[in-house]
């Protein structure tokens, strides 16, 4: 397990500067294994030194490129496939480690397709206010999935959002409720990137 700062969705790309020691040896063990390990939210505490409270709905991530550093840190490209809950935490030896559970996600329901849509047109319209301002977007050219489940996870790893409204959305099982949550998020943003543009 790798507990992180941010939340990775499935479908998202996490690219990974290892240096502490111990994950080192969980990034040398999933190399010589299936490559993949699960990334959860520090609720409380640090990335670095341990110590640390987190959530248990996290990510799969599966490691798609790797490269060792002669100093022995790794850089790594993931991406996330799917949602995981955690049973139980494990002693941290060698590095963090839970029983974990794999969850199911629901198909979408017809009513996600309209609402698929109205994020995706929704998003453009945030990253690209952002933009405007200055801030920059990862990409102001986001064209999602036409899976409306699909695109949900993508594009609420697209969205300009906080920690832990992304942890809110990662933990909803239903697609549909997940985009409905997007919607809120990003014409809540919208209306103040608009107050920003007018120079209210």
């Amino acid at each position: 397990m790798f507990p992180l700062g941010n939340v990775l969705f499935p479908y998202a790309q996490l690219p990974l500067h290892v240096f502490e020691p111990r994950y080192r040896a969980l990034a040398e063990t999933c190399l010589a294994g299936d490559g993949e390990f699960g990334v959860v939210l520090i609720e409380r505490g640090s990335e670095v030194g341990g110590g640390d409270t987190r959530f248990s709905v996290g990510t799969v991530a599966r490691i798609v490129a790797a490269g060792r550093l002669p100093d022995g840190r790794y850089l790594l490209a993931t991406e996330g496939t799917r949602r995981l809950r955690v049973r139980e935490w494990l002693p941290d030896d060698p590095f963090p480690r839970a029983e974990v559970e794999l969850l199911d996600e629901p198909r979408s329901s017809g009513d996600a397709r309209a609402a698929r849509d109205d994020v995706e047109r929704l998003l453009k319209r945030v990253l690209a206010m952002s933009a405007e301002l200055g801030d920059v977007p990862l990409s102001i050219d986001v064209v999602l999935d036409d899976d409306p489940a699909h695109a949900a996870f993508e594009a609420a790893a697209a969205a300009p959002i906080g920690p832990l409204d992304a942890q809110r959305l990662l933990e909803l099982d239903d697609p549909g409720e997940r985009l409905a949550q997007l919607q809120t998020l990003l014409a809540d943003s919208a209306s103040l990137l608009e107050l920003r543009l007018s120079g209210a």
